[in-house]
């Protein structure tokens, strides 16, 4: 199989990308710390982050339950970022929104 069927080139870093399914490739944020993502096959669906930042168990994500910083969502090689170096596992993400059509982050 040729690499070049499995990966593709990040134009602005010049490093090669996996084109995994679970790649996200649109990001939207939504009110109460919900995203709307869509992936690399067409797949989309809603990540609900709200139950986990509202819990104890938020750990490193906790500086997400500022509204203002939780807007600040993008992608960086298919992955949901934010500012800080926080982000989300694709592939998890992809498992539950394929799965359930949603994910509930707890």
């Amino acid at each position: 199989m040729s690499l070049a069927s499995d990966a593709e080139q990040d134009p602005g870093s010049g490093l090669i990308q996996s084109a995994a399914e679970w790649r996200v490739v649109a990001v939207q944020p939504l009110e109460d710390y919900r995203l709307s993502v869509r992936f690399r096959d067409g797949l989309a669906g809603r990540v609900d982050l709200g139950p986990m930042l509202a819990s104890e168990q938020a750990g490193v994500l906790a500086p997400l339950r500022d509204p203002h910083l939780f807007r600040q969502a993008y992608l960086d090689g298919g992955v949901v970022t934010w500012p800080g170096e926080l982000d989300l596992a694709p592939d998890a993400m992809y498992d539950e929104i394929k799965a359930h059509g949603a994910w509930v982050v707890s």
